[in-house]
């Protein structure tokens, strides 16, 4: 039999990812301007952690291996997009939400593939992730083209981008991962 501790180890990293993508997207848009000098660092370091959670959430195996397909790829990213942002913490609000956008623009167009397997596969909430990904990714369009040449309401939009990113992934790991204790082997 297979050990479970890596499905349950990814999940719960997935849902404390996504809880504190959700509080730091309020945050954002509460106090954009006392929040702005740390974004970068506060989002580094968040990149990174998620980065390495989405690591051991693809080299787990959960039943349906819907949620963490992607996330070989998308994990080294965020490390990658995570020591970028740490590094060069400057003034950077404008490279950070264009780098925020694509990410969760890409990742959006992966979650709504896993809502389309979903139902495949039965899970009768799969139109919560596509709903979920489709916001998400309307948002992180939004801060690509950045319709808003201020600095504060740039971060706002960042802020409920992350807040519907953080959302987006929990309904994902919540309705798709399910850990199995005697599952059997490949």
């Amino acid at each position: 039999m297979q050990s479970i501790k890596p499905v349950t180890t990814a999940k719960a990293g997935y849902i404390v990812m996504s809880i504190a993508l959700c509080v730091f997207g309020i945050t954002m848009v509460m106090i954009p301007g006392r929040i702005a000098p740390l974004i970068a660092k506060i989002l580094g370091v968040c990149m990174i952690l998620f980065g390495l959670v989405k690591l051991v959430g693809y080299f787990s195996k959960d039943l349906y291996r819907l949620t963490f397909q992607y996330d070989l790829a998308f994990g080294i990213l965020l490390i990658a997009l995570g020591i970028i942002l740490m590094v060069k913490a400057g003034n950077l609000i404008v490279f950070i939400s264009v780098i925020h956008g694509l990410y969760v623009m890409a990742d959006s167009l992966l979650k709504v593939q896993i809502a389309v397997d979903a139902r495949r596969f039965g899970i009768r909430q799969w139109w919560l992730i596509l709903g979920a990904a489709v916001l998400a990714g309307a948002l992180g369009f939004l801060l690509v083209l950045r319709p808003f040449e201020g600095a504060e309401l740039l971060i706002m939009l960042s802020g409920v981008t992350l807040l519907a990113e953080g959302v987006l992934n929990l309904v994902t790991v919540v309705t798709t991962v399910r850990i199995i204790r005697h599952q059997l082997p490949d």
